[in-house]
């Protein structure tokens, strides 16, 4: 079991836009990612823990594809949202001032895809000092070897990969 201590982490959901979420992912299907990041959300917030919710944006178009929002139920008010224009949600977004201002020091990460945004988001947090906490089954990527490669190899240099089943949030 991995415990957390709601008053010091957050849960940093990334990219569960819809276009993205469509995707045909592996090794689940984005809405399977959805419903567990949700899930992950409600815990967190009943514990009094921050939740981040992240999208992107493509820089210099005048007009963001369809589906760009980010999917229904997936944030509430009172969350942290964070509009990025690069891979990883810490450039240039302000993300890193306003966890260290809620007192964060740990980052449970979740989201789409696994190797991309969600991996990009980690190194870029671990540069800042952040201890890092993976669920492995509120992740997914376009192929299962990519997704295997994020979670056995490069995640756990970073941090713990764990699955929903196994974070503890105080009650």
């Amino acid at each position: 079991m991995t415990e957390i201590d709601p008053r010091r982490t957050a849960l940093v959901l990334v990219d569960l836009m819809e276009r993205v979420v469509a995707l045909p992912l592996a090794p689940r299907p984005g809405d399977e990612v959805a419903e567990k990041a949700a899930e992950l959300a409600r815990a967190f917030r009943k514990a009094g823990a921050p939740v981040v919710v992240v999208r992107v944006e493509r820089p210099g178009v005048a007009e963001q594809p369809p589906g760009s929002g980010l999917l229904p139920g997936v944030a509430e008010p009172g969350d942290i949202e964070v509009v990025k224009r690069t891979v990883g949600a810490f450039h240039g977004t302000g993300l890193d001032d306003r966890l260290r201002a809620h007192g964060v020091r740990t980052l449970v990460l979740a989201g789409i895809a696994t190797n991309l945004g969600v991996e990009s988001t980690a190194r870029a947090a671990a540069d800042h000092g952040y201890e890092l906490v993976f669920v492995e089954d509120a992740m997914s990527a376009l192929t299962a070897e990519e997704h295997r490669a994020s979670v056995t190899l490069d995640m756990p240099r970073l941090g713990t990969v764990v699955t929903a089943a196994r974070l503890r949030l105080p009650a």
